[in-house]
C-alpha cells in the first residue's frame, strides 16, 4: 500500500496548512479522480464508498455522505475533527475531505485492498488472526490514549491492507474528550441514536446509557470471538449472538478444541479466549483496559513480544 501525502495546488487540491492539517478536494477534482463515482467498493447506513486514483498516489477510498440533514452533518463534522487528530499504523489514514456542498459531504482515505475482516472473517490463517487482534488492540489503546472512545468497533470496521494489516475505520459514532457520558435520565432507547452494532454492542451500555472505553473493550472481545471461530458476531439468520453461544467455552464448560479450526495453535487460542471471556464481562470494571490487552498479548503470543509499532 502507497502511502499518501499533500498534494500541492498545482494538483487542484489546497495545500495543508497549520490551521486545517488536511488536503481538502474540490467537487470537480474529486468527481474526475473516481471517474463521475463509477466504481462503488462499500455502503453504509448513510454514505457510500468510491474507488478514485490520485495522482501520485494510486487507489483512494472516497466516503460519500449523501442528502446531508443537520444531524448528518453534525455527525460528519464531528468525525472530520477526530480524524485530523489521528496518526496510528492500523488506523486507517486520512486523506482528505471535500465540503462544497451543502447536502454531500466527502471524506477520503487510504484504500485497503483485501475489503473488510467481515469479508475475509472465514478465510484467514491462525497467524494472521493474531495479527490483527493485536493490531486492533494497538490502535485502541492508542485511541483511548487521546480520550478517544471509537463507539463501533466491529468486523466491518476493520479494513485489511494487501498484507492482512489491520486499519480501523469508520469514526462516526466516536466520542471526543471525555471517558464517561450518563445520558439524561428523559432518554430511552427509542428516542436517542444507540451507539454500536448488534452483536458488538456492550449491554451495560444498552442498561445504563454509560459511554466509555469499555464498550469498545466490550466489542473488542466479541471481534477476538469472531477470529477465533470464524462465526459472526450476529446471525440474523438463526438470531443468534456470538457471546451467547461462546459463553460455556468463555465460562470453561465447553473445550476450546470443540469449536475452533483444528489447525490452530490451541495452546494461542485458550489465550484469547480467556481474554475474550474478560473483555465481554458483565461489569464494565472487570474488563481490562486496552493497555493491559496488549501486554497480555505480547506476553502470550511469542510473535508480539518484542513487536514495537
Amino acid at each position: 500500500m502507497k502511502s499518501f501525502f499533500c498534494f500541492t495546488v498545482s494538483d487542484k487540491v489546497a495545500d495543508c496548512s497549520s490551521d486545517d492539517k488536511l488536503n481538502k478536494f474540490s467537487w470537480d477534482e474529486i468527481k474526475k479522480r473516481t471517474g463521475n463515482f463509477s466504481t462503488q467498493i462499500g455502503s453504509g447506513g448513510f454514505s457510500t464508498v468510491y474507488l478514485a486514483r490520485l495522482p501520485n498516489s494510486g487507489l483512494t477510498a472516497v466516503k460519500l455522505q449523501s442528502a446531508c440533514t443537520e444531524r448528518l452533518a453534525r455527525i460528519h463534522d464531528q468525525e472530520l475533527q477526530i480524524l485530523i487528530r489521528l496518526k496510528h499504523p492500523n488506523i486507517v489514514k486520512f486523506v482528505g475531505h471535500c465540503d462544497e456542498r451543502e447536502e454531500e459531504r466527502i471524506l477520503l482515505f487510504e484504500y485497503a485492498s483485501n475489503g473488510t475482516l467481515h469479508d475475509k472473517l472465514h478465510h484467514l490463517k491462525w497467524k494472521a488472526r493474531t495479527l490483527i487482534a493485536f493490531q486492533l488492540a494497538e490502535a485502541l489503546e492508542y485511541l483511548h490514549g487521546l480520550q478517544i472512545i471509537h463507539g463501533d468497533i466491529k468486523a466491518c470496521n476493520i479494513l485489511l491492507d494487501q498484507n492482512l494489516n489491520c486499519k480501523l475505520c469508520d469514526f462516526g459514532s466516536a466520542k471526543l474528550g471525555f471517558t464517561s457520558m450518563v445520558l439524561p435520565p428523559s432518554s430511552t432507547k427509542m428516542n436517542r441514536m444507540i451507539m454500536g452494532s448488534q452483536g458488538y454492542m456492550d449491554p451495560h451500555y444498552l442498561k445504563t446509557g454509560l459511554v466509555s472505553k469499555k464498550n469498545d473493550i466490550y466489542s473488542f472481545g466479541v471481534v477476538l470471538l469472531e477470529l477465533i471461530t470464524g462465526r459472526e458476531a450476529f446471525s440474523l439468520e438463526r438470531g443468534e449472538m456470538l457471546t451467547e453461544i461462546m459463553g460455556p467455552v468463555v465460562d470453561g464448560g465447553v473445550g476450546v478444541e470443540e469449536v475452533v479450526d483444528p489447525r490452530f495453535d490451541l495452546e494461542e487460542v485458550k489465550a484469547m479466549v480467556l481474554m475474550a471471556g474478560k473483555c465481554i464481562a458483565s461489569s464494565p470494571m472487570a474488563r481490562p483496559c486496552a493497555t493491559q490487552i496488549v501486554a497480555f498479548m505480547r506476553d502470550k503470543f511469542q510473535a508480539f513480544s518484542s513487536h514495537v509499532n
